[in-house]
């Protein structure tokens, strides 16, 4: 059952000095099913962290529709905060997502208080203590009146995760959730996420530039660039046999890669001025080393549709790989 769906989802952010409207997500379809896990994946600058929080209702698109369990969403406040209880948010740094003055209890009671859940004391508390409990920190009465600065990295991220928890959504959006942390706990916050989508049934969207996060934790990936989703599928079909070339470039420089690594040149061009053609073409190296040379027109002037990226079909907007080019 799809839980989340983006179609045709625009997000414009003013130019400067007169420049053109920036589009940061320029045209997005994407699902996330009920119990599954997408890795959204891509550089800085590609538009993914927007992408997430206009899929929370954080970002109004410009153009295009959201819809959750069927139901578009609605851009009144009484409908975004129905809806936050549904799906909520876990930021990359948890010294930042958590108020220093604030006790674990008080920050993970928070959001009870704010949707007005629980108002009886002994109630709350127990919210409280089974989030935290979920979250991995046990005994949890034991992290109550702890401070952020007396935690680890780890444990101030599980707190921040617990906070999400205790409303029972069905969806978490996480935005590089383990980026801040040290080698050894990243792996403890992955398989958290991936007892909670077993236990719970959570479906998550996570946020990220690594490639080998992806292949630990996601069901599927959705590779972006510039905007858009240039190649998405099951994960291991994508990351074992990788079709689009910027995918191919991602992977090359993964420290498992057995392919020489890929360097592209240049920076990813200017969202307020995305070239004609498939936006990668300016940074191909597949096109620049003659390999694409039968499709070459088409990758600078032909533009590619929109990818749907839902489901367990493999799909790459890429005239190289669509015209026949082996992965």
């Amino acid at each position: 059952m799809t839980l989340l769906t983006a179609e045709g989802v625009h997000v414009t952010f003013p130019g400067r000095r007169g420049a053109p409207p920036a589009r940061a997500v320029d045209g997005v379809d994407l699902e996330i099913g009920a119990g599954e896990i997408v890795a959204l994946v891509g550089e800085s600058g590609c538009g993914k962290t927007t992408l997430a929080r206009t899929l929370l209702g954080l970002v109004r698109p410009a153009a295009g529709t959201v819809s959750f369990a069927g139901e578009p969403l609605a851009y009144t406040s009484r409908a975004l905060r129905a809806y936050r209880r549904r799906a909520q948010l876990v930021l990359q740094d948890p010294s930042g997502s958590l108020n220093p003055r604030h006790t674990v209890y008080e920050a993970v009671a928070e959001g009870l208080r704010i949707h007005g859940i629980h108002r009886d004391g002994d109630a709350e508390r127990a919210a409280v203590a089974g989030a935290l409990s979920r979250a991995g920190l046990r005994p949890p009465e034991r992290f109550f009146l702890r401070y952020p600065h007396e935690l680890s990295g780890g444990q101030r991220q599980r707190v921040v995760i617990a906070g999400a928890l205790v409303l029972e959504p069905e969806l978490i959006v996480a935005d590089e959730p383990v980026a801040s942390l040290d080698a050894s706990v990243r792996g403890e916050i992955l398989a958290l996420l991936l007892r909670l989508r077993d236990e719970l049934g959570l479906s998550a969207l996570v946020v990220t530039h690594d490639l080998g996060l992806a292949w630990n934790i996601a069901d599927r990936v959705a590779v972006m660039y510039l905007g858009r989703v240039v190649e998405t599928g099951p994960v291991e079909s994508v990351l074992t046999a990788p079709r689009h070339p910027y995918t191919r470039a991602l992977l090359s420089v993964l420290p498992e890669s057995e392919t020489p690594p890929v360097v592209l040149s240049g920076e990813p061009p200017d969202p307020a001025r995305i070239p004609a053609g498939c936006r990668f073409h300016a940074r191909c190296h597949v096109l620049a080393s003659g390999e694409a040379a039968p499709v070459a027109d088409h990758c600078r002037t032909r533009p590619l549709p929109v990818l749907r990226a839902g489901g367990g079909e493999r799909g790459v907007a890429c005239h190289w790989a669509n015209a026949g080019a082996s992965p």
